[in-house]
């Protein structure tokens, strides 16, 4: 299996893998993650994982790529390669689509109680594939950005080990039932979307939906948006 992304969250993926007994054929991301690859893994570099589609197709061997903490978009150079790629969204799917850091601070100004890490196939569009399996988790009243972004991590790499094992046994795994109720359009969070986060100041839970913490230097996007 082939996986692409970056990351802390992503090598974690990897390195359980390889601890599971599964081969990890190539990971492609970009140049500056590199050298956090485990010794005897390929790393792949690249900006746009659509330009090494024939180099994925070549070396995967069982035909599955995961999406892990990945800021690139499959369009059909890869999606018509015969490869089934899944993706760890950090957010409920549909209603949470886009940027995870983003849409995790909308969901907060909006006053939700619970957060979600989703798994889906990949399609055409953006977090727009079926939902295979679903793992949801607390935002508590008082909790600051940084605490709940953190949890969050945490239930994404944990739904990722559950569905690890499910979708390298079979090709045609449906999924968890019931997961994909709930399907629609939902909502999209994008740049688009942080760009207007500073029009939320005056909201009375701005301060805790925005605390970034110790994540600021991880975030530079939302850091630099929020001022």
């Amino acid at each position: 299996m082939i996986f692409v992304g970056e990351g802390a969250l992503l090598w974690r993926a990897v390195r359980h893998t390889l601890d599971s007994g599964l081969a990890v054929d190539l990971v492609c991301g970009p140049a500056a993650d590199g050298g956090a690859a485990p010794p005897g893994v390929r790393h792949l570099a690249a900006a746009d994982v659509n330009t090494v589609a024939d180099e994925l197709a070549a070396a995967c061997t069982d035909g599955l790529v995961w999406s892990v903490n990945n800021r690139m978009i499959f369009r059909a150079p890869v999606l018509s390669a015969g490869l089934r790629v899944l993706n760890v969204h950090h957010g409920p799917l549909p209603a949470y689509r886009g940027m995870p850091e983003v849409a995790l601070v909308y969901a907060m100004l909006g006053g939700e109680a619970e957060f979600a890490a989703t798994l889906h196939r990949v399609d055409e569009g953006i977090d727009t594939g079926p939902v295979l399996a679903r793992e949801p988790y607390p935002i508590g009243a008082e909790e600051p950005y940084h605490v709940v972004m953190r949890r969050g991590l945490q239930v994404c790499h944990r739904l990722f080990e559950r569905c690890l094992p499910l979708a390298a046994a079979d090709p045609d795994w449906p999924g968890d039932p019931g997961a994909s109720v709930g399907a629609g359009d939902g909502g999209y969070y994008g740049r688009t979307a942080l760009a207007r986060l500073p029009l939320w100041r005056e909201h009375p839970e701005y301060a805790r939906a925005t605390d970034l913490g110790f994540l600021a230097g991880y975030l530079p996007e939302l850091a630099e948006a929020l001022g």
